[in-house]
């Protein structure tokens, strides 16, 4: 049991008087406890961003020009494959800003009310990035397979001769294959930043039991 804990539970045996100081020793402690998490995201967020500039920017520059040649061929068009990387960078970078400012916006903190609405603007931005890159991998995902069918003159010519039904299997097939490709990027950062966020949501709820 944390030092937490112990406090509520002593918390809950005495009077009104000493209620009202254990809930000035809870507050210093869901202040720590909200610093510490939010300072964890942000490292998180740096690292994801630093994998981000190796896989997009680095690392081709370590394969062959055969590599970025076909991974550009998938997209169809090397601008689309470009776009997407920037506009990945455009929403990281303001990400991991914003977790840093929060994070020095709670470590200095000196009001239970400020700190709650600071968790709470902490907790929105956080699931809008993830559900961002949710949307940005189906986008990502659906174009790939697009320009890998299409560009499949093999495949293509079966097509041609396919019945509605073959059609519409091949269809769902891709969406399926596209569905659970945006699952595991899901279970990702469900792992990532759901734990996170959910010790987090804790604090926020027994802040709100404080009376300070």
């Amino acid at each position: 049991m944390d030092e937490l804990e112990l406090l509520k539970s002593h918390w809950q045996k005495d009077d009104l008087k000493e209620k009202q100081l254990s809930s000035k020793e809870i507050y210093p402690l869901l202040l720590k406890k909200s610093s510490s998490i939010v300072k964890t995201l942000f490292y998180i967020s740096v690292l994801e961003l630093l994998f981000f500039i190796f896989a997009n920017s680095i690392l081709p520059l370590l394969l062959s020009d055969s590599y970025t040649e076909n991974l550009d061929s998938v997209y169809g068009n090397p601008l689309i494959m470009k776009v997407a990387v920037i506009s990945g960078y455009f929403i990281i970078i303001p990400f991991v800003y914003f977790l840093y400012k929060s994070y020095k916006s709670i470590s200095v903190t000196d009001n239970a009310k400020k700190l709650m609405e600071s968790i709470l603007k902490t907790r929105k931005v956080v699931k809008y990035y993830v559900a961002y890159n949710m949307v940005l991998a189906f986008i990502a995902m659906t174009i790939a397979l697009y320009f890998a069918v299409t560009r499949n003159s093999d495949l293509m010519l079966k097509l041609d001769g396919a019945t509605t039904g073959k059609i519409i299997l091949l269809v769902s097939l891709a969406l399926i294959i596209t569905a659970g490709f945006v699952c595991i990027i899901w279970l990702f950062y469900k792992l990532l930043y759901g734990i996170l966020l959910k010790r987090l949501n804790r604090n926020y709820s027994e802040l709100k039991k404080l009376d300070l």
